[in-house]
C-alpha cells in the first residue's frame, strides 16, 4: 500500500485538510479516527493485542479495532472495512459516541484524535491479520477493570480513557 493520509479536523470534527499519516502523528495534528468495540452475547469485549511492530503502542491490548478513515471514505464504512481487514469479522456497526484525546508517546509520536466509537454484537471468532494484530481474547468488564488496575501499562492510552463509557453505552 502507498503512503497513507489522514483527515485533519477541527475541534468540532469539521474537515480542514489531509496530511500524510506519520507526519500528522509527528506533528500531533488533530485528525479523524475510529474505535470499534465488538461484544458477544455475554457482553464480553473482544480485545485486540496490537502487533509488536506497530508505530506506537505495539504489543498493548486495546479495543477490537481502531484506525483512520481514508480522505474520501465515510468513517463508518472505514470502520467496517478495517474490522474485516484486522480481525476477519463482518459485523453491523452502531455509532455510540465520539471523543477527543491527545496522547504523546516515548518515540516522539502523538495521537491527537477526534475518535468515533462504534459497537457491534458478534460471536464470530476472529481470523487475525498478523501485520496488525498479535493476539485476541474475550473479556468481561469486571475482569478487565482488575487487569487495568493491576497493569495499566499493558493497555493503550485511548482504550483506558473510553472502555467504561462503552460498557455503560451497551448497558
Amino acid at each position: 500500500m502507498g503512503v497513507e493520509h489522514v483527515i485533519l479536523v477541527d475541534e468540532q470534527d469539521r474537515e480542514i485538510g489531509t496530511m500524510e499519516k506519520m507526519e500528522a502523528h509527528r506533528r500531533g495534528r488533530l485528525h479523524r479516527a475510529f474505535s470499534v468495540f465488538v461484544f458477544d452475547d455475554e457482553k464480553r469485549l473482544l480485545l485486540q493485542q496490537r502487533a509488536t511492530h506497530k508505530y506506537h503502542s505495539g504489543g498493548l491490548w486495546t479495543n477490537t479495532c481502531c484506525s483512520h478513515p481514508r480522505p474520501t471514505e465515510a468513517t463508518q464504512e472505514a470502520a467496517i472495512r478495517r474490522l474485516q481487514e484486522e480481525m476477519g469479522i463482518k459485523a453491523d456497526l452502531a455509532y455510540a459516541f465520539s471523543f477527543h484525546y491527545r496522547a504523546p508517546f516515548s518515540n516522539g509520536l502523538v495521537e491527537h484524535e477526534f475518535d468515533h466509537v462504534f459497537t457491534a454484537q458478534s460471536g464470530q471468532q476472529p481470523s487475525i491479520n498478523p501485520d496488525e494484530v498479535s493476539g485476541f481474547r474475550w473479556i468481561g468488564l469486571e475482569e478487565l477493570e482488575k487487569e487495568i488496575a493491576a497493569h495499566p501499562e499493558a493497555f493503550t492510552a485511548w482504550f483506558k480513557q473510553i472502555y467504561k463509557s462503552v460498557f455503560e453505552h451497551i448497558g
